[in-house]
């Protein structure tokens, strides 16, 4: 445990099955806006409720060294604006399970970034479980392994895309841990990614007077998307975030491994169970791959004394 107090693994199950949750909002909007959009809201949603804090971080922000200040810029403009419109657009090709359940090679990607940027070795027994996981993911991606499809091949690599943006930004993320409050960089991660997402849909099409039209549209959502919007900021976002690190300050490293399982199951219940996503075999036998191999290696980690990259939710990285 890092913090004294009652084991809070209950906590830690409770808020990444929140996570789990994120394709019941995310996958509705993003049929009905563009990703673009729904991502600015995201940002724009979170920054509001944030506002107290944006003086403080931004005071941290102008004391830091250089270096600080790029990881930040990076973890804002890529990891939140950027990676978060290529999640969201995967959700546009109808699959609201694999997208999520990808994420899950979040811990694969940041320790190759880990080794590109920081130098860090990787620990004996990685590829052990690295490929088997990736394996599994190629499964989960085509319901036939053999026959690969567009249709289902660009959702893949788009959810790729911002797993592989995550995980950077987690690297990153540690290079401010060490100068900033994990609450300094949550809120310069949402201020910063905001007006990212602007300057995309200023940009969008290469006219200024165009640009300012996008954003216009993109904040003229509709009243029957702002349920939406809310509840994808708060619950799979800052409520399941704000749980998740209560629950992490008291519960043993292995349990909260374990509790983490509650992320994909809940994804695949929604997946299916709700929103009517159909598994074949294959793609089952790549889901429980994928889990396993991704829990086996943040097992493997923590046991060694390292800590482990967590899987961060769609909308709530910090």
């Amino acid at each position: 445990m890092t913090d004294s107090g009652r084991d809070r693994t209950w906590l830690v199950a409770i808020a990444t099955a929140m996570w789990g949750t994120d394709a019941l909002w995310r996958m509705p909007l993003a049929n009905s806006l563009p990703s673009t959009t729904v991502v600015l809201c995201e940002h724009l949603i979170v920054t509001l409720l944030l506002v107290p804090l944006l003086p403080r971080a931004w005071r941290a922000f102008a004391r830091s060294r250089g270096r600080h200040r790029a990881a930040a810029l990076v973890v804002g403009a890529g990891t939140s604006a950027l990676a978060t419109i290529l999640f969201t657009a995967a959700f546009g090709y109808g699959d609201p399970v694999t997208p999520v359940v990808l994420q899950k090679l979040q811990p694969v990607f940041a320790a190759l970034a880990s080794f590109l940027l920081l130098r860090e070795g990787f620990r004996r027994g990685y590829l052990a479980f690295a490929l088997p996981a990736l394996a599994g993911a190629w499964l989960l991606a085509f319901p036939d392994p053999v026959q690969v499809s567009v249709s289902r091949l660009v959702p893949a690599l788009l959810a790729l895309g911002a797993a592989a943006l995550w995980a950077a930004g987690t690297v990153f993320g540690r290079v401010l841990s060490r100068e900033l409050a994990p609450v300094e960089v949550t809120t310069l991660r949402y201020s910063i990614g905001l007006p990212t997402v602007a300057l995309v849909l200023l940009l969008r099409d290469g006219s200024i007077p165009e640009g300012l039209s996008n954003i216009g549209d993109a904040l003229a959502v509709g009243w029957a998307n702002i349920g939406g919007l809310l509840l994808l900021a708060l619950i799979p976002g800052l409520l399941a975030l704000s749980l998740y690190y209560l629950g992490l300050r008291t519960t043993p490293a292995a349990r909260a491994t374990l509790a983490e399982l509650s992320f994909p199951a809940t994804a695949a219940i929604v997946g299916v169970g709700v929103l009517g996503e159909t598994l074949t075999l294959t793609q089952w036998v790549g889901f429980v791959l994928l889990v396993v191999m991704i829990t086996g290696l943040g097992w493997n980690e923590r046991a060694g004394g390292r800590k482990v990259v967590e899987p961060e939710p769609a909308l709530a990285r910090g």
